[in-house]
């Protein structure tokens, strides 16, 4: 049966069936990979998908994802499940996708589910027809699959990590299937007791299944009869919600624990430090037959929960009283459960142990933080996913120690273990907490960002860039590493550059984003037409979107909804009053932690004409330049003071350098015609006064650039964020 063939009757699915996106519009989550922009999203809409390996947890939306290409493309869409399926239903699928492709020209894409599920053989039967076009494979699979796919099967693929849906998602999605009136609960007015639904949505845990079976559970066993009539009321309490969506039973091995009352009086004695009443208690149990070795047991428990770290050799003595008693026996092994216990009576205690029980209240209480990046292993996937990367090693550190991040990035600052100040503990309390104030002061955020998408290396794609920016000016060069030094953007980052003219500052951005959108905003067609012959070698989905417009205008003609990561520019804001309008435009296109970065010239304290000029006509021209600089010209009545309040206005963190530029410059006739009639007529010289006023034509000209940048420190505009909570208790459900 077809993987994704209709039901007959669709109200006999369970909800999370129903419920599953047709659409990408309908699609909720993943905008790393699927937002607008994004290369994957960009590659369905246009039908020119190639073969991708969907990897991630259950209930993110891997086969849901499968199912919205099936429903976009025009390829025949066949299905595949590795669990349930092998070579016979591979060799059948690729005799009819050759058929399909020789009569009729049409393309197959082949979904395998789980295709983790294969051996190695299995998987190598799909190469060759993976290579030589008769179907693109979509993989889809919950294990690493640098660890659990072919390498030759993994190279040949796009990788897309989905990862675990977050609170606002979950939140969206159970709107989305209350509202629902064909397939989900709009027929009925639901409702919820404070905190219900995000109970529902905090315990789902990034599991989008998992919460439209505890939704469905929650509504329909609410009414004392499902379905109730279209129009009634169904009011979900905080007690159905926990009822709908428990959590794992945590199951102990209870055996041999009775004479309960008489081994917890043993315990609290020991813990107490009365050794007399430790050994009264000891007595009473031996003597009635308990089991040495289930005392031997709860004295290494209490060892370590509540001598702890007070005394850290309290286990060793209790491990070897028991492993002596083991060899020795009754009646002479008594010495040693006595020799434990007087050892555990009178040692210190510290239960700086029970920050671990802190730290597995966090985890059972709070959805699971990820693992920083750089604390990953990275010997199968550093190469995809950058696991590692940034991960510094202490012993190549004095003292065999440095700080870094080692909590998620979530739970910094957090404190599970707090020494004592008794025992062992007191001399290492000062180190412990030296170390731990620099790892706080020294490690404020993650900076090593995971990888979440992969492509095949493309060696054509790299000779491509550098190509793209050989030739540049070497001045030119400097300012752009200036402007983008420490830039740090994921591989699906959307980028803009206005004002693009050749492609200078759009070339770096496009290295670091080889899977996210690039726009290019030009003056003129001739500047359109060199960025697309210098890219015209790209595959198609790769290439940059170039605009012919101006800047301001450029936004309103992208999708609405389109974000970036990085807005970039040069001479953006050269009419400093005017142009300055652009500015709340691009915070608004800007993603939260987006980046602005911008190169501004400013004319009033660059090189002039006449600093160039003969002795003879040189006070001529400054006559002329008095007119040319004045307060009245938008091109140079502004300065530092005026940018930098400009900017700051919507930017308040930005941060302003600048830099005195000089290169060798070509005065050619053109160039001083065309100075002439703009400005330098009203010297009254004439026009070939005006070119023998220049004895050199090549000078060395200065140029005050203004290297603007904002965001890259991590800075967030907190006005756009979001606290979903709030939304939850504003919406009328």
């Amino acid at each position: 049966m077809n993987l994704f063939e209709a039901s007959m009757d669709k109200t006999e699915e369970p909800l999370a069936a129903r419920m599953r996106p047709r659409t990408l519009d309908e699609y909720i989550g993943q905008d790393h990979i699927l937002g607008k922009g994004r290369l994957l999203r960009r590659a369905i809409q246009a039908d020119q998908l190639s073969s991708v390996i969907f990897y991630g947890p259950p209930g993110t939306g891997k086969t849901t994802l499968a199912r919205v290409i099936a429903n976009t493309t025009k390829s025949h869409f066949s299905t595949l499940n590795a669990v349930l399926s092998g070579v016979k239903e591979l060799r059948s699928e690729i005799e009819d996708a050759k058929t399909r492709r020789e009569m009729y020209g049409m393309r197959t894409i082949l979904f395998i589910d789980e295709v983790h599920r294969w051996n190695k053989s299995q998987q190598d039967a799909l190469l060759p027809w993976v290579e030589n076009g008769t179907f693109i494979l979509i993989g889809a699979t919950t294990e690493n699959p640098y660890f659990e796919v072919n390498a030759a099967l993994v190279s040949r693929s796009r990788v897309f990590q989905l990862k675990k849906l977050t609170d606002e998602n979950l939140h969206d999605i159970a709107l989305q299937a209350i509202n629902d009136k064909e397939r989900g609960y709009g027929r009925f007015s639901i409702t919820f007791e404070d905190g219900a639904l995000e109970h529902l949505v905090s315990v789902a845990n990034g599991d989008a299944r998992s919460l439209l079976n505890a939704l469905e559970l929650a509504v329909e066993t609410t009414p004392d009869s499902y379905p109730p009539p279209d129009g009634s009321s169904i009011y979900i309490s905080k007690e159905t919600a926990e009822e709908s969506i428990q959590r794992k039973v945590v199951l102990y091995d209870k055996e041999g624990d009775y004479h309960f009352d008489v081994i917890s009086a043993f315990i609290k004695s020991l813990r107490g430090s009365d050794p007399d009443a430790a050994l009264y208690w000891l007595a009473r149990m031996v003597a009635a037959g308990e089991d040495p070795r289930f005392i031997f047991r709860r004295m290494e428990i209490l060892a370590a929960e509540d001598v702890g770290m007070a005394d850290p050799y309290a286990v060793a003595v209790v491990e070897a009283d028991a492993s002596a008693f083991d060899r020795i026996g009754l009646p002479e092994g008594r010495f040693h459960l006595a020799h434990s216990a007087i050892y555990l009576s009178t040692a210190p205690k510290s239960n700086s142990a029970l920050g671990f029980f802190d730290a597995l209240s966090d985890v059972e209480k709070e959805k699971a933080e990820e693992v920083p990046n750089h604390l990953r292993d990275p010997n199968r996937d550093s190469k995809g996913f950058g696991h590692g990367e940034g991960y510094m090693y202490p012993h190549s550190y004095r003292d065999h120690w440095v700080a870094q991040q080692y909590l998620p990035t979530g739970l910094q600052g957090k404190i599970y273990y707090k020494p004592g100040d008794i025992g062992y503990e007191k001399t290492i309390k000062d180190e412990v907490m030296l170390r731990r104030e620099a790892q706080l002061e020294a490690v404020t955020e993650d900076l090593y960002r995971e990888n979440l998408t992969f492509s095949p290396g493309d060696k054509a794609r790299d000779k491509w860039v550098e190509r793209a920016l050989s030739g540049r000016s070497e001045s030119l060069l400097k300012l752009v590493g200036k402007l983008y030094s420490g830039l740090d953007i994921p591989r699906y980052a959307n980028i803009i550059v206005l004002n693009a003219s050749h492609g200078l500052l759009l070339w770096p951005l496009m290295k670091k984003n080889p899977e996210g959108l690039s726009v290019a905003v030009v003056k003129t067609k001739e500047q359109k037409e060199i960025i697309e012959h210098f890219s015209s070698e790209l595959d198609k989905l790769l290439r940059p979107m170039v605009l012919v417009s101006e800047a301001k205008e450029a936004f309103s003609s992208l999708e609405d909804g389109l974000t970036f990561s990085v807005v970039s520019g040069r001479n953006v804001l050269s009419r400093l009053e005017r142009d300055s309008a652009i500015l709340p435009l691009i915070r608004n296109r800007l993603e939260e932690g987006g980046k602005l970065a911008l190169l501004e010239s400013i004319p009033v304290l660059s090189s002039r004409l006449s600093d160039y000029a003969s002795e003879e006509n040189r006070e001529k021209l400054k006559e002329a330049e008095k007119e040319i600089y004045s307060l009245s010209n938008p091109l140079t009545s502004w300065g530092k003071e005026e940018l930098e309040s400009t900017i700051r206005h919507y930017f308040p963190s930005a941060e302003i350098d600048y830099v005195v530029e000089r290169e060798d410059r070509s005065l050619t006739d053109a160039a001083l015609s065309g100075f002439y009639e703009q400005s330098y007529k009203r010297t009254g010289l004439s026009e070939r006064e005006f070119m023998a006023s220049f004895p050199s034509r090549t000078v060395k000209w200065s140029n005050t650039v203004a290297v603007i940048r904002s965001g890259f420190a991590g800075e967030k505009d907190n006005s756009s964020s979001n606290d979903w909570k709030e939304t939850v208790k504003k919406t009328s459900l």
